[in-house]
C-alpha cells in the first residue's frame, strides 16, 4: 500500500461523501456516503477494501456525527490505512473572488471561506466543520489540508454571463456577481466526456447537469464554462431538494411586507423549506418523487416542476453552443440514478433535437 494516500471530504448541504485513494493510480481503499442529514433516517454507507457496510447515524445526525463515525468507527477497523494518509482534500463550494484556485488551508483561507459563507449559507459552514474535524483528528496533517473551490471552474464565464443587471457598483465594491457552484464536478465530467467522445477538449461543446440535493447546469463551449445556473449563491437556478432555485425576487417583498415574515424566516423558507420538500410537503428526497410519480399527486407535481425547470436550462444553453451540441451529460446522485428525470427533461427539449 502506498504511504501517500489522500483522504477526500465533500461536505455537502445534506450529505457527506468521503474516500481514501491513491492519487497517482486512482485506486480507492475506502469510499462512502453519509446522507439524509437532519432526517430520522440519517445513515452512512461505505466500502472498505471491497467490503460494503452500512449503519444508522441516529435521527437528526449531520456532518459532525458522520465525520466522528468515519474516524472512530470505520478507520478504527484499519489503523494501518489511517496511518498512510498523507494529505486531506476538501471540496469547498464558494471562494468568492479571492480564493480562485486550490490552496493549502491556513487561518487566512479559513477566514476567506467564512467570509464567503453569506454566498453559500448551506455549504461553507458544513465545509468548515469538515476542516475543523480533520484538523482535530489528524493534527499531524494540519499543513496538508487542501481546499478545492467549486467556483474556480466558472471563472471563464464572460462578463455578460456573470453580471447581474444591478447597479455596477454592487459588483465593483461588494463582489455581487454570478459565481456558480459544483465546479469540480462540471470540470471532471467535461474532461471525461471529451475522452468518451474522442474529442479534443478545446473543441468540446456540451451541457453538463449535476443533479443531487443541490443541482446546477453548465454550458461548456470549446471546453470552457460560458454560463451556469447557480449565481451569487447556490440558491439560484434549478429546483433542488430544499432550495427554491429561480423565483421572482418580488416574492421576498410579498413574504416580508404582506405576510410579515422576517428576513431570517424568508432565508430559511427559500433554502431549507422549498424545492422538492416544499412542493411535496413531505420530503426532499427525489427517490420518493420518482417512486410515487404515477400514484401520488404531490410526487407528480414536484417531478413535473423539477423537470420543467431543468429542461428550460438545457434548452437555453443549447443556444450558446454555436450551432453544435456534442452531448448532454448527467451526473450526481439524481443525474446518474433517476432515469425518469433524464427522460422527462430531455423529452421537453425535443425542439432542440434532443
Amino acid at each position: 500500500m502506498s504511504s501517500k494516500l489522500v483522504l477526500v471530504l465533500n461536505c455537502g448541504s445534506s450529505s457527506l461523501k468521503f474516500a481514501i485513494l491513491n492519487p497517482a493510480s486512482g485506486e480507492e481503499f475506502l469510499s462512502g456516503l453519509a446522507e439524509c442529514f437532519h432526517l430520522p433516517e440519517a445513515r452512512i454507507k461505505w466500502k472498505l477494501e471491497g467490503e460494503k457496510q452500512e449503519a444508522p447515524l441516529g435521527a437528526g445526525a449531520a456532518h459532525s456525527e458522520a465525520l466522528n463515525f468515519i474516524v472512530k468507527t470505520i478507520l478504527a477497523q484499519k489503523p494501518e490505512l489511517s496511518a498512510q494518509i498523507a494529505a486531506i482534500g476538501h471540496r469547498i463550494v464558494h471562494g468568492g473572488e479571492k480564493l480562485t484556485q486550490s490552496v493549502i488551508i491556513t487561518e487566512e483561507v479559513v477566514q476567506g471561506i467564512k467570509d464567503a459563507s453569506s454566498f453559500a449559507p448551506l455549504h461553507n459552514p458544513a465545509h468548515l466543520i469538515g476542516i475543523d474535524e480533520a484538523m482535530k483528528n489528524f493534527p499531524h496533517l494540519s499543513d496538508k489540508n487542501v481546499a478545492v473551490f467549486d467556483t474556480a471552474f466558472h471563472q471563464t464565464m464572460p462578463e455578460e454571463s456573470y453580471l447581474y443587471a444591478l447597479p455596477y457598483k454592487l459588483y465593483k465594491e461588494h463582489g455581487v456577481r454570478r459565481y456558480g457552484a459544483h465546479g469540480t464536478s462540471h470540470f471532471y465530467v467535461t474532461h471525461e466526456a471529451a475522452k468518451m467522445l474522442n474529442k479534443p477538449l478545446e473543441s468540446l461543446n456540451i451541457i453538463t447537469c449535476h443533479l443531487g440535493n443541490g443541482g446546477s447546469v453548465s454550458a461548456i463551449r470549446n471546453g470552457e464554462c460560458v454560463d451556469t445556473s447557480m449565481g451569487l449563491t447556490p440558491l439560484e437556478g434549478l429546483v433542488m431538494g430544499t432550495r427554491s432555485g429561480d423565483i421572482d425576487p418580488a416574492i421576498i417583498f410579498f413574504l416580508h411586507d404582506t405576510l410579515g415574515m422576517s428576513v431570517d424566516a424568508i432565508n430559511k423558507l427559500l433554502t431549507k423549506e422549498s424545492g422538492l420538500l416544499g412542493l411535496t410537503e413531505v420530503t426532499s428526497d427525489c427517490r420518493y418523487v420518482e417512486d410515487n410519480y404515477t400514484t401520488k399527486e404531490d410526487a407528480k407535481r414536484a417531478m413535473d416542476v423539477f423537470c420543467h425547470r431543468l429542461a428550460k436550462y438545457i434548452g437555453s444553453y443549447t443556444a450558446l453552443m454555436d450551432g453544435r451540441l456534442d452531448a448532454v451529460v448527467f451526473t450526481g446522485g439524481i443525474g446518474e440514478n433517476a432515469a425518469m428525470v433524464r427522460e422527462l427533461s430531455l423529452k421537453k427539449t425535443g425542439a432542440a433535437g434532443l
